[in-house]
């Protein structure tokens, strides 16, 4: 075999492997061969049996240049594939379950001691909610001045730093458990929202006949001093949306029943956190 020939690679339809003569991969080289060269064989495979035309693989193209352009690849990541990461990365903890991050967090956020309502403008609109609970460790120990870092849509389903119209700090805040590691938030009752449709991961959604919304839900990272930090988001039984959230992030055992009290909802929820 001539030089030439050592630097020449072999296609298998599949996958491209390097002719005999290259430099054995290292082992983040294997893996990155392997997981791409299985993406591109799943995707061909899937090419042929939906016997794709080229006129269809022209608007498949198009599209994926417009989400660039857009600048709309962290969107259409975080909704059809976060969720997906999270549940290996989270499959092996024993705390509280966690879920996606989401698009919408604000980093220091103020602190406040707890019981605490977050900032809301004057009048703010949407029904008061009160949650409250425990945050304590998997061996049932109570974590005191455990952090509570919680931000949330307002009752029409925006964000402060997205979209809402007042301080940028609406409806955020990171409250501070107290001894026992109790915590008490006051704030309103979020709304579903839409995620947005004007680019091209919207004509997506419309060509799939999905719906884009998101059910109400409640942001919150939990941490404490000696625990592996908990990213989380709670839900509302009965809410709309909860069987086809548009980024899978709802699980069971984070949706919350609130009751009735007076004038406003009242919800418990317990945070677990595993050990660092």
């Amino acid at each position: 075999m001539d030089e030439t020939a050592t630097n020449e690679s072999v296609s298998t339809g599949t996958a491209t492997i390097p002719a005999q003569g290259h430099s054995p991969k290292t082992p983040s080289q294997q893996r990155v061969a392997a997981f791409a060269g299985e993406v591109m064989a799943a995707v061909r495979e899937v090419m042929v049996r939906y016997d794709m035309t080229y006129a269809e693989y022209d608007a498949v193209k198009a599209w994926l240049i417009d989400v660039g352009e857009a600048g709309e690849w962290p969107l259409c990541l975080d909704v059809w594939f976060e969720s997906t990461v999270e549940q290996m990365a989270t499959r092996t903890k024993n705390g509280s379950k966690g879920t996606i991050l989401g698009p919408f967090y604000l980093p220091d956020a103020a602190e406040m001691p707890t019981p605490a309502t977050l900032p809301m403008r004057e009048n703010e609109k949407g029904e008061r909610l009160v949650l409250s609970g425990r945050i304590g460790s998997t061996d049932a120990r109570a974590l005191g001045g455990a952090g509570l870092d919680m931000w949330q849509s307002d009752a029409d389903g925006f964000y402060s730093g997205f979209g809402l119209d007042g301080p940028a700090d609406t409806l955020r805040g990171r409250v501070i458990a107290d001894d026992e590691g109790h915590f008490e938030v006051h704030t309103v009752l979020p709304a579903p929202y839409e995620i947005p449709k004007a680019g091209p991961t919207g004509r997506l959604i419309a060509a799939a006949g999905w719906s884009a919304y998101r059910p109400a839900h409640l942001h919150a990272i939990v941490s404490a001093e000696g625990h592996q930090p908990l990213t989380t988001q709670l839900f509302f039984d009965g809410g709309r949306y909860l069987t086809n959230d548009i980024a899978s992030a709802v699980k069971d055992e984070l949706i919350l029943q609130p009751t009735a009290v007076d004038d406003f909802k009242a919800a418990q929820y317990d945070f677990v956190l595993d050990p660092a």
